[in-house]
């Protein structure tokens, strides 16, 4: 028999490990990073053992067994507790609250059903691992020299792969993978897309060109069963390439030997609940712990990676031609709405470029980050207009449903017939959501096969999909769809891209939105003109229709011209004290009553002496109301990242002492402000 205390993380709020008994035999003497079954409270839980010891310092008598430990599975590795470690110290959380939610739910379960269940099932498969790659065509120059740079790099090589849309960077991350394959027996990949819906066509691409590699995938759209199966194939090294959205940087890799983060820039990559992580940050941090390289693909790089490259902190590596060969960027024209007044919210020329789609039978993709059929309904006799009841935000017409929906709380309520002020029934609808564009479209090109694609259009699983499959196929003429269309699609028949309603970024509050607005501009344009211009085929063109077509981010857009742009913001932001020159947290605050909550952040700010530490004032959040819970917020910042960091350390201390029923969480790196 053997006894020992173990040390276990497990997932609460409270910042502290917890010592439980252990007896048994000794070749069943458990190990450091596998899950043990304990009891805690009323319930039995599943944590982490992240030490062993041969005494403790909690009472006898106060000392429980621990029931369980998953023998079955392998421990996870040092390397990943350590992963785990960092982020809990970085983004100031207990190591349980991000170790625990990393794992499938299924191993967090108090049966080991599942669990066994997807290992006999993993048995069954043959490890007949073949990293031959097929149909391997032959690239550019430029991109010949970026992927043999990338796949010859050893050791920590943190490396930016700037490239224009269009120019062939998925080519160059899949030929640098099969040189990593060929080079290291049991070497692992982990591939990153920022959304879903990217998965499948890169997907695709990965199993059509290494039939003989396993490869697992990880997001949150998978069933329980997919997660668990996908993840354990991953930690027992069956599975050669992994690809997934920001959860699977938290995957148990043992053999990891390149990552890759594809549209670094996009701030899907940060989580918005939970535990805050940013997964580029932790992929960068994952590369240097283990020492291997790691590629930031973009062709519009965030300021933060920008900066690095320009400091020399990152290697870059560019791509400045598009893959295909005559492939150009498209031509971007600027539509003026002050000359050329919109009906049913298209210019005439826009119109105009659509029919000689149509004539030709090319593709066409509007581009409006608004869902939904109108903004807000509103009474034009005394200017009601459609306030969410529980939030500080209109109501969204969705008039194929006969629904007002609030897409902040999801509050629906029926179409009012009159209005609830004055009794009047002629209510009209304000602005233009994707539906009313398909709407009026259709009107417009009758003959013409439209498809619109958004989150109202593809909540059933897998539609997103079969939408775009459709578009691949040919069988769209015209394509309307918010930010879902605008990044990593490959429509070979699409010539031409109209952007509608862009202006509304270029006044946010949020110093973030410009940069945004830039990169979503870039990436929807890129769209168009991916493939050789057909003979009597159409030039590939954006228009976009503005008010401000003087703004100098519009400039740049027609000029295609990033690294001015940038250089450019990275001035202002170093002039106005801003990150990348500043390293900022946020503490966020809820309660019934805004009062309330701002009294919690005055406290906040003052329990805590803060020499070099700026904390601003307590404010209301933009969208100060959302469910019916009142919000503030309060910016920290410092020029010094070690600096804050041991400042947030001892202010968490403080802010989990102060008794208070606010709920509160803390933010580090915040993307919105």
């Amino acid at each position: 028999m053997t006894h020992c205390f173990l040390q276990i993380a497990l997932d609460t709020p409270l910042n502290a490990v917890f010592d439980y008994r252990w007896e048994g035999e000794s070749a069943q003497r458990p190990q450091v990073g596998q899950l043990a079954l304990v009891p805690f409270g009323t319930r039995e839980v599943v944590g982490l053992i992240v030490a062993i010891r041969d005494s403790s310092d909690v009472p006898a008598d106060k000392l429980k067994d621990a029931l369980a430990v998953r023998t079955q599975l392998a421990p996870l590795s040092p390397q990943w507790i350590a992963l785990a470690g960092f982020a809990a110290e970085y983004y100031q959380r207990p190591l349980g609250e991000v170790a625990l939610p990393g794992l499938p739910k299924n191993l967090r379960v108090t049966t080991t059903v599942a669990l066994d269940r997807a290992i006999k099932k993993l048995a069954k498969l043959t490890d007949t691992h073949d990293p031959t790659p097929v149909d391997m065509p032959t690239l550019n120059p430029e991109q010949q020299a970026a992927a043999d740079a990338i796949g010859a790099a050893q050791g920590f090589t943190p490396t930016l792969l700037y490239g224009v849309t269009g120019s062939g960077k998925t080519e160059v991350y899949l030929q640098a993978c099969a040189q990593v394959l060929a080079r290291e027996p049991d070497g692992q990949i982990l591939i990153l897309v920022p959304e879903i819906n990217l998965t499948p066509q890169l997907e695709a691409n990965i199993r059509a060109r290494f039939p003989g590699v396993m490869l697992a995938t990880l997001h949150s759209s998978l069933s329980e069963g997919e997660r668990m199966l996908h993840w354990l194939a991953a930690h027992q090294g069956q599975a050669r390439i992994v690809l997934g959205t920001r959860l699977a940087i938290l995957a148990s890799l043992p053999h990891l030997k390149l990552i890759v983060i594809d549209e670094e820039h996009d701030p899907s990559y940060k989580q918005q609940e939970g535990l805050r992580y940013s997964a580029r940050d932790l992929a960068v941090w994952r590369a240097w712990q283990l020492k291997i390289p790691v590629v930031l693909g973009s062709a519009t790089p965030s300021l933060e990676t920008w900066h690095h490259a320009l400091a020399k902190r990152y290697r870059k590596l560019e791509l400045r031609q598009r893959a295909v060969s005559q492939a150009t960027l498209p031509a971007v024209k600027l539509i003026n709405l002050e000359h050329d007044k919109p009906r049913d919210g298209l210019t005439q020329p826009l119109i105009d470029a659509l029919k000689l789609r149509l004539q030709r039978g090319e593709q066409s993709l509007l581009f409006l980050n608004r869902r939904g059929y109108a903004p807000v309904i509103c009474c034009e006799s005394c200017g009601w207009i459609s306030d969410c009841q529980r939030c500080t935000a209109f109501m969204v017409l969705h008039k194929g449903e006969h629904k007002l929906r609030c897409h902040h709380c999801s509050l629906e309520m029926r179409i009012p017939r009159h209005c609830p002020t004055c009794g009047n029934i002629d209510l009209q609808p304000l602005g233009r959501g994707t539906q009313r564009v398909e709407e009026g479209l259709q009107a417009m090109f009758p003959e013409a096969r439209i498809l619109r694609i958004d989150a109202d259009s593809t909540r059933r699983k897998g539609s997103a999909q079969e939408a775009f499959d459709t578009v691949h196929r040919g069988d769209v003429d015209i394509l309307i769809g918010t930010q879902m269309v605008a990044k990593g699609h490959d429509f070979k028949k699409l010539t031409l891209v109209g952007i509608l309603n862009p202006d509304t970024a270029l006044f946010s509050h949020d110093y973030r939105a410009s940069e945004r607005l830039f990169a979503q501009l870039m990436q929807v344009a890129g769209r168009a003109g991916r493939t050789a211009q057909t003979d009597g085929g159409s030039p590939s063109e954006v228009l976009v229709q503005t008010r401000y077509p003087e703004h100098p981010l519009y400039g740049a857009i027609v000029r295609h011209d990033y690294d001015r742009f940038a250089t450019a913001l990275l001035a202002e932001r170093e002039q106005a004290g801003l990150p990348p020159y500043l390293y900022q947290a946020m503490l966020r605050a809820e309660a019934p009553e805004l009062a309330k909550a701002l009294e919690f952040l005055a406290a906040a700010r003052d329990c805590v002496p803060h020499e070099g530490i700026t904390i601003n004032d307590p404010i209301p959040m933009s969208m100060t109301r959302v469910y019916n819970v009142d919000r503030a917020q309060l910016l920290v910042e410092s020029p010094s990242r070690p600096a804050l960091q041991a400042f947030l350390k001892e202010w968490m201390t403080r802010l989990r002492e102060m008794k208070s029923r606010v709920k509160w969480s803390l933010e580090v790196d915040p993307v919105d402000i």
